[in-house]
């Protein structure tokens, strides 16, 4: 295309809010008329769909469950005034909890305040967390927060040295809607450990973030931990960053929870105009789907060009993936569906893998996230006229128009700023554009039977590490073929192998005999 009809599509397919000061431009992907003609009904299907989805459906109907975090931001569109009154005592509860934190009204044993935060999460009770502090913590909060997102036993050790001297200090957060969940659960019995070898009592440092009645829910309250938040069946964990998961843990450092809902819930009213061109969630999942042909044959490259949003494409790598990475549709037909996202942050990856984004292979789309508002203040000059705002917003521009030239497709959101309500704002719209694709394509986005046979799968191999050991000490030194047969496991060698090499590695009660490099001669014997 030419620059006028370049200009002319842009002003055509720009979407503009003006009570946020966003803008979506996907006037750089390459889909025509006949395109959008063509996919009407899809749309139509979809705009019907989330309207059911508000109004309480079943939308997961593997669990039996509804959808509704959009209630989160605006309790009036819960289906039952017990839901709402809910959502509304919680954010209360959040608030109070709070100020008494901050004020020193409920301070810890051996401290006048609290000084630090303990998360401890994994999934969507960890990302949209990090997201959030990384971009809006100020410079100096009330509390640091630190993170446990994984069951890396040194990843936890590092954590724990940092806060060594300041553990008599730090409130601990655990998130699990279950409390069954092995990597918070495990986690917590660490952090717990690491408690008591300080003499400190745990319940007084210790919160609960949970479903009603869960284990955790009943271990909270059995040994008296400074309270319980909720989390609700309806609300899944990518999708759980608007409620006490995300909002304690960003009320407790300063950030403006009731922003971030305000700009959520604007954001989700004008997702909900039933007009392709009035509804910006529904335009980005119109870009998914032309870019990748409704079959996710494209990885989508989130490139935010401002430091503070780096983790934005780590919190969109959960939302988009588990939600849209199915392998059967609704219909129960095989379709292996998704869209991987992958980024860091503008201009970093420009001296990174831009190169093989303009010149390699065209297996991806780009998401650039623009944010007008340089810095607080005046920006010096670089040169007469320049500031460093000015070259990140060239270097963005330029991008976008050097991938176009190549035939790289590319959509581009701008924010003002990145603050509360802005965050708010995209978390909601991509909350919304997730379940618009969905409908499009026919896949449940809210439910995840990939992660769930995972877990499963877990547990089978700490099954099997007991029944070997079991044998190990029942019989001495012992190969690894007849370990596996008195196991009553011989098709079980290569899992047998793995679980011997890693205990050996640890001292963990086995010893190895034999060249290590050649698993089928190796004996084992206990310690």
């Amino acid at each position: 295309m030419d620059a006028a009809t370049l200009w002319q599509r842009y002003q055509d397919w720009l979407y503009y809010h003006k009570g946020l000061g966003f803008y979506l431009d996907i006037s750089r992907m390459r889909f025509d008329d006949a395109f959008v003609e063509a996919l009407q009904p899809k749309l139509e299907k979809a705009f019907e769909d989330m309207a059911a989805l508000e109004g309480g459906a079943l939308a997961n109907p593997d669990e039996n469950r509804m959808v509704g975090h959009y209630w989160l931001r605006n309790p009036d569109l819960a289906p039952t005034p017990e839901i709402k009154q809910e959502i509304i005592q919680t954010i209360e509860q959040i608030e109070a909890f709070s100020k008494k934190i901050h004020s020193g009204t409920i301070h810890p044993p051996q401290a006048p305040r609290f000084t630090d935060i303990l998360s401890i999460g994994i999934g969507g009770s960890a990302l949209g967390p990090q997201f959030v502090a990384e971009a809006l913590a100020p410079d100096f909060p009330p509390l640091g927060i630190h993170f446990i997102d994984n069951i890396d036993p040194a990843g936890i050790d590092r954590i724990l040295t940092r806060l060594r001297n300041k553990l008599a200090s730090t409130l601990v957060l655990v998130i699990s809607k279950s409390g069954g969940t092995p990597e918070p659960r495990n986690g917590m019995i660490e952090v717990k450990k690491a408690y008591a070898g300080q003499n400190l009592d745990f319940s007084q440092y210790a919160v609960a973030i949970t479903t009603k009645d869960s284990q955790l829910d009943q271990q909270a309250k059995s040994e008296n931990w400074l309270t319980t938040f909720p989390m609700y069946d309806w609300v899944g964990g990518r999708t759980s960053e608007l409620s006490a998961v995300g909002l304690l843990p960003a009320s407790l450092q300063s950030i403006d929870i009731r922003a971030m809902l305000d700009g959520a819930k604007e954001m989700d009213a004008a997702t909900r105009i039933p007009q392709l061109k009035e509804n910006p969630a529904a335009l980005l999942a119109l870009s998914w789907y032309y870019a990748g042909n409704g079959r996710g044959e494209k990885d989508m490259v989130v490139l935010p060009y401002k430091d503070s949003l780096l983790l934005f494409s780590r919190y969109l790598q959960q939302l988009v993936m588990e939600s849209l990475g199915k392998e059967k549709d609704l219909d129960g037909n095989i379709v292996h569906q998704g869209i991987a996202v992958y980024g860091n942050k503008g201009s970093t990856d420009q001296h990174a893998y831009v190169q093989q984004l303009r010149e390699g292979v065209l297996n991806f789309f780009m998401t650039f996230i623009e944010v007008l508002a340089d810095r607080q203040g005046a920006s010096p000059e670089l040169e007469p006229g320049v500031t460093s705002g000015d070259y990140l917003s060239g270097l963005l521009q330029g991008t976008r128009q050097a991938l176009y030239e190549n035939a790289r497709d590319s959509v581009t959101v701008t924010i003002p700023q990145v603050n509360p309500r802005t965050v708010g704002a995209l978390i909601a719209l991509y909350e919304r554009a997730v379940g618009f694709y969905g409908s499009l394509v026919n896949v449940n986005a809210y439910h995840q039977p990939g992660v769930e046979a995972g877990k499963k799968a877990a547990a089978a191999v700490l099954d099997l590490q007991k029944r070997i050991l079991q044998v190990i000490h029942d019989e001495g030194k012992i190969s690894l073929t007849d370990l596996a047969q008195k196991a009553g496991v011989s098709d079980q060698i290569e899992a047998i192998y793995k679980i011997l090499r890693h205990l050996h590695a640890n001292q963990r009660g086995v010893v190895l005999h034999g060249d290590l490099g050649e698993p089928s001669n190796l004996t084992v014997s206990a310690i």
